[in-house]
C-alpha cells in the first residue's frame, strides 16, 4: 500500500506546485507597480481661465478623477519652478535662482548636486521604464551646459527641447544627438511631435515593467504659435476684465506701482492678442492628452496609469496694469492647475487642501513604491488624498512661495527714463521685474485664507491680503492687522526660508490667529 500512497502525494505535490507557480505569475502581474504620465504645461493660469480651452483634458483627466483647486508653486518663474518639480525643494534649497546659467538654471551646480538626487533616478531604481519629451529646463543643451549630449541621469529614452519654448525651427537633444527642426507642421511641430514620439515609446516599451512618461508642451508660452488648424480660434475672444484687471497697483511694491493707469490702448491690445494665441496653443495640447487617453486604453494599461496634469507657474494678462507675463506674488501668477486621475481615485472630485508642485515628486515616487519618508525633499505626497484608503496623511497649514528678482545693469535703451535694474519691459516700458523685486511669502488655508510677502529691497516692504474678504489681492492690509499676527507670519517666513527636508514639512500653528484676522 505504501506505493500507491507515496504516488497520492506525489501527485499532490506537483499540483500544489503548479499552483504556487500560477499563482507567483498572476502575483507578480498584480503587484507590477502602477504606470505614471506627468504632462507639464508652459505658464498655463488656473485664475484666468486657462483651462477653458482644454475641453477633453478637464473630461478625460479632472472630470475622471480630482481637481485641486489649491495647487501652488514654489515660484513663478519657469526654470526655478521645473527645478522643484524634478528635485522635490523649495528653490533656496535647489538654489536655482532664475532661468540665467548664473542663476544655476541647468548650470554645472545644479546637475552635479540637485540633478543627481531628482526623482527619475528613484524610478529608474524600481525599474520604471522612462521616457522624457518637450522642454526641460530653459538653459538645456547650451554649451556651458553641457550641450545636447548630456543626458540627465534617469531617462531611459529623451527628446528633450534645447532652450526656451519653441513651436518651431528648434533643436533636440534626442539621447544625446542633436536633431534639428524647421517649420513643417506634419514633422516638426513640438507639440504633437513629442505626443507621437511618446506613442511610440509605448508601442516599444516592455510590458513586464512600469513606465513613466513625462510630457513638456511649449503651450501656452510665447511664442504663441498654433497649428494651422486653430489659428483662427477664438477670434472673439479678450483678456477678462474682472478682478483686478487695469487696477492701479496701489500700497503695492514699488514694480507694481510703476504702469500708467489706466493702461494705454496698445497695451491692451498686446496682451488680448497675447491671450487669444495662448488659447489657440492649448487645443493641440488637448488633442495630446485625448491621443495619449486613448492610446493607453489600447494598450490596456488606461485603468493602471496615473495621469497627473499640471503647470510650472500661472500668468497675468493686465492685472493690476501688467500687460503679459508671470514673477509676480499674486495668485494669478503662483496658483496653477493640476488634474489628476488613477487607480483607486473616485472621480468627479474637488479636493481644496493646499498641494505644491515640491509635492508632485513625493506622490509620484510614492506610487512607485519608493519609501518616501527616507527622501531629503521639501515636499510631501498626496497620494492620502488621492486613493484615501492609501494610508492617513496630513494637509500642510501653510507654505513658501519665494522668488528672485532679476534685472539688467544697463538702462534698456528703448525706455531709457526708467534707470538700470529693471528688465522684462514691454511694450509700452511697463517692467515686469527687476533686483529688489526678490520676495518671500507665506501662504495659508487654516483657519483663514491670507498671504502674507516680506520684499528683499531697502524699503522693507510688506504685502498682507486677506483673500476670504478680497480675493483679487487689491488692498494691501499691513497696517491694519493686529502686529502679533505679523510677529507670527514673520516667524514662520523665517523657518520656512530655512527649512530643508523634514523641516519644511513639521508645521505646526503657533498661535489662535482667528483672533486677529477677525479684527480686519
Amino acid at each position: 500500500m505504501a506505493g500507491p500512497r507515496r504516488g497520492k502525494e506525489a501527485a499532490g505535490c506537483l499540483l500544489l506546485l503548479l499552483a504556487v507557480l500560477t499563482c507567483s505569475l498572476r502575483c507578480g502581474e498584480s503587484l507590477k507597480s502602477s504606470n505614471i504620465v506627468l504632462i507639464l504645461t508652459d505658464d498655463l493660469d488656473v485664475d484666468l481661465g486657462g483651462l477653458t480651452p482644454l475641453k477633453k483634458t478637464k473630461a478625460l483627466v479632472g472630470d475622471a478623477g480630482v481637481t485641486f483647486s489649491n495647487a501652488y508653486t514654489a515660484t513663478p518663474l519657469c526654470c526655478p519652478s521645473r527645478s522643484s518639480i524634478l528635485s522635490g525643494k523649495y528653490p533656496h534649497n535647489h538654489m536655482v535662482r532664475n532661468n540665467s546659467l548664473s542663476g544655476n538654471c541647468s548650470s554645472k551646480a545644479w546637475q552635479s548636486g540637485p540633478e543627481n538626487q531628482a526623482f527619475p533616478i528613484y524610478l529608474s531604481k524600481k525599474l520604471y521604464q522612462t521616457f522624457y519629451g518637450g522642454k526641460y529646463l530653459n538653459q538645456y543643451g547650451s554649451k556651458e551646459a553641457g550641450g545636447v549630449t548630456y543626458v540627465p541621469p534617469g531617462w531611459d529614452q529623451w527628446h528633450a527641447l534645447v532652450g526656451n519654448s519653441q513651436y518651431y525651427n528648434y533643436t533636440l537633444s534626442v539621447n544625446g544627438k542633436a536633431e534639428v527642426h524647421g517649420d513643417n507642421y506634419e514633422k516638426d511641430y513640438l507639440t504633437d511631435l513629442i505626443l507621437n514620439r511618446s506613442l511610440a515609446f509605448l508601442d516599444e516599451r516592455s510590458p513586464q515593467h512600469p513606465f513613466f512618461i513625462m510630457l513638456s508642451p511649449p503651450a501656452p508660452h510665447s511664442p504663441w504659435t498654433a497649428a494651422p488648424q486653430y489659428q483662427k480660434s477664438f477670434g472673439d475672444v479678450k483678456a477678462p476684465r474682472d478682478g483686478s484687471f487695469n487696477k492701479p497697483g496701489k500700497d503695492k511694491h514699488w514694480l507694481l506701482r510703476q504702469p500708467p493707469n489706466p493702461m494705454v490702448n496698445s497695451s491692451i491690445d498686446y496682451l488680448d492678442n497675447a491671450f487669444r494665441k495662448r488659447w489657440q496653443t492649448l487645443l493641440s495640447v488637448d488633442d495630446m492628452v485625448e491621443r495619449l487617453v486613448k492610446k493607453l486604453e489600447d494598450v490596456k494599461e488606461l485603468n493602471n496609469t496615473y495621469i497627473f496634469f499640471t503647470s510650472d507657474n500661472g500668468y497675468h494678462t493686465g492685472q493690476f496694469s501688467l500687460p503679459i507675463d508671470k514673477r509676480q506674488l499674486y495668485e494669478f501668477d503662483i496658483r496653477v492647475p493640476l488634474l489628476v486621475r488613477g487607480p483607486g481615485i473616485q472621480p468627479k472630485q474637488t479636493l481644496q487642501n493646499p498641494v505644491m508642485n515640491i509635492d508632485l515628486p513625493m506622490t509620484i515616487l510614492d506610487i512607485a513604491g519608493v519609501n518616501v519618508s527616507t527622501l531629503n525633499m521639501d515636499g510631501q505626497s498626496f497620494l492620502p488624498q488621492l486613493v484615501p484608503s492609501a494610508r492617513n496623511g496630513t494637509s500642510r497649514p501653510y507654505f513658501l512661495v519665494e522668488y528672485t528678482g532679476e534685472g539688467h545693469l544697463p538702462t534698456d535703451p528703448y525706455c531709457p527714463k526708467l534707470g538700470p535694474g529693471l528688465a522684462n519691459c514691454f511694450p509700452d516700458c511697463v517692467c515686469e521685474d527687476a533686483f529688489n523685486n526678490t520676495y518671500a511669502c507665506v501662504r495659508t488655508f487654516k483657519d483663514y485664507n491670507l498671504q502674507y510677502c516680506e520684499f528683499a529691497d531697502n524699503e522693507a516692504f510688506v504685502e498682507v491680503y486677506n483673500l476670504t474678504a478680497d480675493p483679487y489681492q487689491l488692498e494691501n492690509i499691513v497696517k491694519k492687522v493686529d502686529p502679533a499676527l505679523l510677529q507670527t507670519m514673520n516667524q514662520r517666513l523665517i523657518k520656512l526660508q530655512s527649512c530643508e527636508g523634514k523641516s519644511c514639512r513639521d508645521l505646526k500653528n503657533t498661535l489662535n490667529d482667528r483672533v486677529y484676522i477677525s479684527a480686519i
